[in-house]
């Protein structure tokens, strides 16, 4: 092991744990908005209820992720100088924006929210949720537009004599193909982690057969939620296939471990053995799906990695331009499995809760909470598959990764960081764990408390309920 691959370690663990935590805060800033406009809408107490206790569980998530995110970055500096002095320019320009616009936006208006309950008219605060919801997704977006300029670089020019990038069009960074094509996949996958945690959480309370007017419908919605955001994964991870095919030819032919140019070659589910060296042997194949995920047709060409690399060792020089197949081919699937496996469970728990049912088998709620670790998982995968499939590149066909790190900061100093970051994410895991598990067990507040709390009069009174929603409606 050199520096490099220590480098690598710990970047991918920081990135990882930061990611936990990222759709998770975007799903439950949406679903907390949800729940606080079907609280004014209505008039019903449950979704006041609803709203402050996913509200709390929301606010131990994004603490988690602002302090994971600035380690994230502070490892440019640390670890990656010489990547941010070649791309610094361009990459960030985005993130600039998402500090400047978004997280400021972000922050400023979950303040509001916290502590505007009893300031603020009704209309006003139920606004700064919204922002907040808002200000998650555009911080999002720009992350992904610099992480884009990686996988697609656009809207630069190469200056020799300084050899860095140049920023030369902010324009086509932010509406890069692989940005426009990843934001609508990322926040589906949001919504499928939020519906997911939702409905663990309720089914705790359901298995306990508590304060069930707050959490089935917090359940109902956990489900839709869960279900829109998987069929939304779907759709969406079509056309980021055909974009990934476009313009990282080798990242699709790596998920396949295809080594030959083929047409009409079939998406292998399942391989028994090691997909290295065509050894390992498919048991379960889908005909005409990966071209159809490359192209958008079954009958389409989809190039091998051995023809890939033979183009990149003409174009960059002689060298290895082949990810690592097994992570790259695992990984890929690790990310279609677990998605379903989560909207498949949404839909057991919806057939099973339907029409104000109760599960009778005692190890139905354990599974269904237990599934609500699938979309982390899925994320995960997803995130590895993405960053460590246009190996060896930093910037696709411009920097490669060991031009990448820091040239003075050696092995002792990456080994200490390294370990001194993963012993303090390991205890910040056990203090967000318990937090978030304290506040999910405790419930929500009671009917008087939260209507108190809610009031600019300090009065326990009932909000008004629009002209147009039935004040007895109850969304089941």
């Amino acid at each position: 092991m050199d520096v490099l691959d220590l480098d690598r370690m710990q970047f991918g663990v920081t990135t990882v744990y930061h990611f936990l935590f990222v759709p998770l805060t975007i799903g439950l800033s949406l679903l907390v908005a949800i729940l606080q406009s079907l609280w004014r809408a209505t008039g019903r107490t449950a979704y006041l209820r609803a709203t402050k206790f996913w509200g709390k569980l929301f606010l131990v998530t994004i603490a988690m992720g602002v302090v994971t995110g600035i380690v994230q970055e502070f490892q440019f500096g640390m670890n990656w100088s010489a990547y941010a002095r070649f791309v610094g320019d361009v990459f960030g320009a985005p993130l600039a924006f998402e500090a400047l616009v978004a997280f400021l936006l972000e922050s400023a208006f979950i303040g509001v929210w916290v502590f505007g309950w009893d300031r603020l008219r009704p209309a006003l605060h139920l606004a700064a949720i919204w922002l907040v919801a808002c200000g998650a997704m555009a911080s999002a977006y720009f992350v992904l537009a610099a992480d884009a300029f990686m996988q697609n670089p656009v809207g630069y020019r190469l200056n020799e004599t300084a050899g860095r990038a140049e920023l030369t069009d902010f324009g086509a960074v932010l509406t890069n193909p692989v940005a426009l094509a990843a934001f609508p996949h990322t926040v589906f996958a949001a919504w499928l982690t939020a519906g997911a945690v939702v409905i663990a959480v309720s089914g705790y309370h359901f298995m306990h057969r508590r304060d069930l007017d707050v959490h089935r419908p917090a359940m109902r919605l956990g489900v839709l939620t869960t279900v829109v955001g998987g069929l939304g994964l779907v759709l969406s991870g079509v056309a980021l296939s055909k974009v990934m095919t476009a313009t990282r030819p080798m990242k699709m032919a790596a998920a396949e471990a295809l080594y030959q140019t083929t047409f009409n070659a079939p998406f292998s589910v399942l391989t028994i053995g090691s997909v290295e060296g065509r050894t390992g042997t498919p048991v379960i194949e889908i005909p005409g799906l990966l071209p159809y995920l490359a192209t958008g047709s079954p009958d389409g060409e989809v190039h091998g990695v051995n023809d890939l690399n033979d183009q990149y060792n003409a174009l960059y020089g002689s060298g290895d331009y082949v990810p690592y197949l097994p992570l790259a081919h695992w990984s890929f699937r690790a990310v279609i499995g677990f998605g379903m496996l989560a909207v498949a469970m949404a839909v057991v728990v919806w057939w099973c809760t339907r029409r104000g049912r109760m599960p009778r088998h005692r190890l139905f709620w354990p599974v269904a909470m237990s599934t609500a670790v699938a979309p982390f998982l899925a994320n995960s995968a997803g995130w590895i598959f993405t960053e460590t499939g246009r190996r060896p590149w930093a910037v696709f066909g411009l920097y490669q990764t060991h031009e990448a790190v820091s040239p003075r900061v050696g092995m002792p100093a990456v080994a200490a960081s390294f370990i001194g970051v993963t012993l303090v994410y390991l205890v910040l895991t056990v203090v967000a764990l318990k937090l978030f598990l304290a506040f999910a067990k405790a419930g929500p507040p009671d009917e008087e408390g939260a209507l108190a709390a809610s009031s600019p009069s300090g009065e326990p009174e009932k909000p008004m309920a629009f002209a147009y929603w039935p004040q007895d409606a109850q969304w089941n």
